[in-house]
């Protein structure tokens, strides 16, 4: 009996639980149904906006990034093509200093005022000296403004003149036509006078005295000057000059010494290339030359510049076949027998010309010529070669321009008297 009723109870046990596991069942089946089935459709439905919503904007970052990627090579690229440029415009400089600096302006690597162009030819390295100096020299407004910004970039405070001069003159280098030279040292006057107030009465003493300088570097380590200026022979070259009276001569002799210590570094672009001499020369073309050992006349290229005449074969070559250093020289016109429009450079003491040509195997020989005749096509090319080598056969210009100056100072002095 009893193990009936326990087996009945077993039953009825298990058929409570049964029940009660279906009411659960079905009590959250309907709980489902009824509360949260919208809840998680809704909660799908924005699961699949969100990973849809997620991808797109993995789409828009790669697309950004490539964007990105492509402006920082574009920019790169941009950089190594402004570069390209800005090599080549110094070059161009060096070749052309207007074409050079057009060129640069033109592609927008520099500003066409006075102060970029100042500051571009002040700080810029691997510029040709020489350029440098010939665009300054040059009179338009622009090349003057230029001048005057490029020197107020030096600064002179508390140096004597002779290092001011050094700093000064190893920016550039000093062109050979004397209008220029003057521009360039009246500018460095100023200058120095403004940095330095009170060490002259006026810009005309440190113009005068700046030249006296570098004449006196000159004549002391030039081995073609023989008679050497003594200090008291620089004490006298400078009297008067500081408004009619004297410069203290403890002053001159700092600056005599400081000179014959040490001269003046002079940049030299590329000497063994003498490519930049033959820029805007003073005159070129054909002329006939007499020469050799059998006297004939060869058709020759002339380059007149820097007070020297240069004569090529070809006007492609690169170096000359002959230089003829003008200095102490005459021309003139000439008659001869078997050509016209003829003109003579001689040396008018009748000594040798100091003169050098090159021979076929490329050695460098002294000329024996005490003359040189030329022939030009017509008389009008005849008489402009002539005025043009009469041109460049003068005086060094430093001469002209001081005594040009200590007249203006003598005048100056005698009009306050009156």
């Amino acid at each position: 009996m009893f193990p009936v009723q326990s087996q009945s109870l077993s039953n009825t046990s298990n058929m409570g639980s049964q029940r009660k596991d279906s009411f659960l069942w079905g009590k959250a089946s309907t709980m489902l149904s009824s509360m949260e089935r919208q809840e998680i459709d809704t909660m799908k439905f924005h699961k699949s906006d969100l990973l849809d919503d997620i991808q797109k904007l993995r789409l828009e970052i790669d697309s950004v990034m490539t964007e990105i990627h492509n402006i920082e090579a574009d920019e790169e690229n941009k950089n190594v093509v402004r570069n390209k440029r800005f090599l080549c415009g110094k070059k161009k400089f060096n070749m052309d200093h207007k074409k050079g600096i057009q060129y640069l302006v033109d592609n927008d690597l520099l500003e066409w005022t006075a102060e970029a162009v100042a500051e571009f030819l002040y700080k810029e390295e691997g510029l040709n000296k020489t350029a440098i100096g010939n665009f300054l020299g040059e009179r338009e407004e622009m090349h003057l403004q230029t001048l005057k910004a490029f020197v107020e970039l030096h600064e002179f405070s508390d140096l004597n003149l002779v290092q001011a001069l050094r700093q000064f003159l190893w920016s550039f280098r000093l062109p050979g036509e004397a209008q220029k030279i003057d521009r360039m040292m009246e500018a460095f006057a100023t200058r120095y006078c403004d940095c330095n107030a009170g060490v002259f009465q006026s810009t005309d003493t440190c113009y005068i005295l700046s030249f006296a300088v570098i004449m006196l570097n000159t004549s002391l380590h030039n081995p073609n000057v023989k008679d050497k200026p003594t200090l008291e022979r620089f004490f006298s070259m400078n009297r008067g000059i500081n408004n009619g009276g004297d410069l203290p001569n403890d002053l001159l002799m700092k600056l005599y010494e400081s000179i014959r210590n040490e001269p003046f570094k002079i940049p030299e672009d590329d000497g063994n290339d003498l490519t930049h001499t033959f820029f805007n020369p003073d005159r070129e073309g054909w002329l006939l030359k007499i020469g050799g050992r059998v006297k004939t006349w060869k058709r020759r290229w002339f380059i007149l510049t820097d007070s020297c005449l240069y004569y090529f074969e070809y006007t492609t070559d690169k170096d000359p076949i002959g230089i003829i250093p003008l200095e102490n020289l005459c021309v003139r016109e000439i008659e001869e027998s078997t050509k016209q429009y003829c003109l003579e450079i001689y040396n008018p003491r009748g000594q040798k010309i100091k003169a050098c040509k090159t021979e076929n195997g490329g050695r460098v020989v002294e000329g024996k010529h005490q003359s040189y005749r030329m022939s030009a096509a017509t008389a009008d090319e005849r008489d402009d070669w002539i005025g043009s080598i009469r041109a460049s056969i003068t005086k060094d210009p430093f001469y002209d321009l001081v005594s040009l100056r200590k007249r203006k100072v003598i005048n100056n002095n005698n009009a306050s008297l009156d």
